[in-house]
């Protein structure tokens, strides 16, 4: 099935590229218009489900390992939100609002795949700076926690998830790190070979999605 996919003539990076920056371009757009904000937000775990079957589908080294990161990042980065919602201990204490989609235990199904989606682009960037394991690992939870950091003013605006506090923690930024880097290793030892260069231009995309809407 999927070599039929891969055999069609529009089927390439670059078409990829193309689609996922039309996706973010129109997804701004319309979290920023406030007739179609709604619509838009309805529309969010939909974006993420397509952004993630697509940066997923190009990568080089699909097999057992490539299934076993993508299974592990879901349930890992799922049920640590799950712990951190139920108990405040992790994170902070927060919770979900309705954009994100169908939850589970108070949790979007959606966070499990945007966690691999992350941790997945990250650690392609990371790879591609440095040749040493720790470097990488430290290279790829440092960009996670920046991400957080454009993602958080948007998240609460948009209803993704909101904070008991009015200032977000800084256990938040400190306990993503330290997931992040856990991930990070799972993936370096799973997926040495990995080479996927459509992730590297979808966090240029997410990173100035962010940023645009951050100033909207």
């Amino acid at each position: 099935m999927l070599d039929k996919i891969d055999s069609l003539p529009f089927v390439n990076q670059k078409n990829a590229f193309r689609l996922m920056l039309a996706m973010h371009v129109a997804g701004a757009i319309g979290l920023a218009v406030d007739e179609t904000r709604e619509l838009f937000q309805w529309l969010t775990p939909f974006n993420l489900l397509a952004t993630a079957a697509i940066v997923l589908h190009f990568e080089s080294e699909k097999g057992l390992k490539y299934g076993l990161f993508i299974i592990l990042t879901f349930l890992i980065g799922f049920f640590i939100e799950v712990i951190g919602v139920s108990t405040g201990q992790i994170f902070g204490t927060y919770s979900y609002g309705e954009t994100l989609g169908y939850k589970v235990l108070d949790v979007p199904l959606a966070i499990g795949l945007n966690w691999v989606v992350l941790i997945y682009a990250t650690a392609q960037l990371s790879k591609t700076l440095f040749s040493s394991l720790i470097a990488r690992v430290v290279m790829g939870a440092g960009l996670m926690t920046a991400i957080d950091y454009f993602i958080e003013p948007v998240a609460i605006a948009y209803d993704f998830w909101s904070w008991e506090s009015a200032a977000i923690p800084l256990q938040n930024y400190a306990a993503w790190f330290l997931v992040s880097a856990v991930l990070h290793v799972l993936f370096q030892k799973l997926m040495p070979n990995s080479n996927n260069s459509l992730t590297i231009r979808l966090l240029y995309i997410q990173v100035g999605f962010f940023i645009v809407l951050n100033f909207i």
